[in-house]
């Protein structure tokens, strides 16, 4: 046998176990409130679209819009009754994150706590991957 021949053994397994599938966006309950509350005051819209654009001092940025249809390509998240769909380009950059609803006395705004971000703007608008 060569040094640069490599063995394997295939075998077949009966019984696999499955393991669940992880959502690529995940709501934090002050989300949810938010989105349902944000439609409610939209009739005709049926969810919220999340994507990411260039934009930005460190390359991307997300976007939020109110969305009639679901496209082909979009991944849909579906929790406690919250419809949101990402778009095709954003799914990737999105994998794993929590989305959340914040309110402080100066501000309120979506937060996007994303594991995959490995930099961010100062102001905290844009990021890259």
């Amino acid at each position: 046998m060569s040094a640069s021949m490599v063995r394997a053994t295939v075998r077949a397994v009966s019984k696999r176990k499955i393991l669940p599938t992880r959502a690529a966006l995940t709501l934090t309950p002050a989300a949810v409130n938010r989105i349902s509350l944000l439609l409610k005051n939209k009739p005709g819209f049926i969810a919220m679209k999340v994507g990411v654009r260039t934009r930005g001092c460190n390359g991307l940025t997300y976007t939020l819009d109110y969305t009639k249809d679901k496209d082909k390509s979009d991944e849909e998240v579906l929790q406690d009754g919250v419809r949101v769909f990402i778009e095709k380009k954003a799914q990737l950059t999105l994998l794993g994150t929590e989305m959340d609803y914040v309110e402080s006395k100066l501000s309120s705004e979506f937060v996007f706590n994303n594991p995959n971000i490995k930099g961010t703007c100062g102001c905290g608008e844009s990021f890259n991957i």
